[in-house]
């Protein structure tokens, strides 16, 4: 990795979402879905530069060169593990009333890579349009609501780490189908916005960005939306993926406006103690091949359920991480339909 930066960087430079991001490179390089090319590019871009870069590489015990393992190009349906629990809530611990649930499904739905919820941006149920409004700079945004007159819920999408793609803004038509105002903000626009950048440079941007800043501009985001005509006022919910699943438990915890979140694969924000803040119902979707962000469902799930939180998991046998993103290689048909309808049944509970 020639380069005039070569100081050593610490691991505790990188903040958690440049680790977060910068792992899942490495992730992408295994699974075989980018070159060693792009896994470099990446890496320098995510971390700040090659130093930072080698630093991320050396602590997921990347060697100097090695191929990376084959990926199948269908992902099997999701099966129930023998040892699986049933979808019947757990007992919470006595002193957090909270509800937890553990759930995996069984499905024979084969994955077509079909975008089998996919809601076109012409479909007459619903009236789409670009926004802007104002945090500390002008934040651009997709905004879908239903077509007909009306009061409705409103719902803030966050975007996975490639920033506002047509995928996320197809999450929020279909939210505006299932009766929500939803708003998609481009967390990248005070870097320049999705649309002017690379997808690896969204990334760096993103990861470079501090979690204030970031917060920032979803809680005006909260304000935008619950202020517009037609929408309740008193509550919001928020779903979001990959990143986004992180700062939707981060917003979680930061607006009292925010009723009920669904992070799909997020990590749980650092540290997990500020979830204890919120006042969401939390439900979590994860793929139980997603090791790497399951492994802070723990922390998350202790803090929530001390604090008396309401809080349920859903980890979905034989699915990855991103299993809902029907535009990649890790879609998972039958995990996201079943995520997408439990997602509507949590907001039809707590926001309507």
């Amino acid at each position: 990795m020639a380069s005039r930066n070569r100081r050593f960087v610490r691991e505790d430079e990188l903040n958690q979402m440049q680790w977060y991001l910068g792992e899942e490179t490495v992730e992408d390089w295994q699974d075989g879905l980018i070159s060693r090319r792009a896994l470099l590019k990446r890496l320098i871009v995510i971390c700040g530069g090659s130093a930072a870069a080698a630093t991320v590489l050396a602590a997921c015990g990347v060697p100097a060169s090695a191929p990376p393992a084959a990926l199948s190009t269908t992902t099997a349906a999701p099966t129930e593990a023998a040892s699986a629990p049933t979808d019947e809530p757990t007992t919470a611990p006595t002193e957090a009333p909270a509800t937890t649930a553990t759930t995996a499904v069984t499905s024979t739905t084969a994955t077509t890579g079909a975008a089998v919820l996919s809601v076109t941006a012409d479909d007459p149920a619903i009236a789409v349009s670009d926004v802007t409004y104002d945090s500390e700079t002008k934040i651009t945004a997709y905004l879908a609501r239903p077509a007909i007159e009306g009061a409705f819920p409103s719902v803030i999408v966050i975007h996975e780490n490639r920033g506002l793609t047509e995928h996320i803004k197809d999450v929020a038509r279909r939210l505006a189908k299932a009766g929500y105002v939803a708003l998609a903000p481009d967390l990248a626009s005070s870097m320049g916005g999705t649309a002017s950048m690379t997808a690896d440079q969204v990334a760096g941007a993103l990861g470079s960005a501090t979690p204030e800043q970031l917060v920032a501009d979803l809680n005006a985001g909260v304000a935008f939306l619950t202020t517009m005509a037609g929408v309740n006022e008193e509550k919001v919910g928020v779903v979001g993926f990959c990143f986004g699943g992180a700062y939707t438990l981060r917003l979680a915890a930061a607006n009292a406006k925010v009723a009920a979140a669904v992070p799909y694969y997020g990590v749980t924000p650092e540290p997990a103690s500020q979830m204890a803040n919120t006042n969401a119902a939390i439900m979590g979707q994860y793929g139980a091949d997603d090791a790497r962000v399951n492994n802070t469902i723990p922390a998350l799930e202790q803090v929530l359920t001390g604090a008396g939180k309401t809080f349920e998991k859903h980890i979905y046998e034989g699915a990855g991480h991103a299993f809902n993103n029907d535009t990649g290689q890790r879609y998972n048909e039958a995990a996201a339909v079943l995520a997408w309808q439990r997602t509507l049944d949590w907001f039809a509970k707590y926001l309507n």
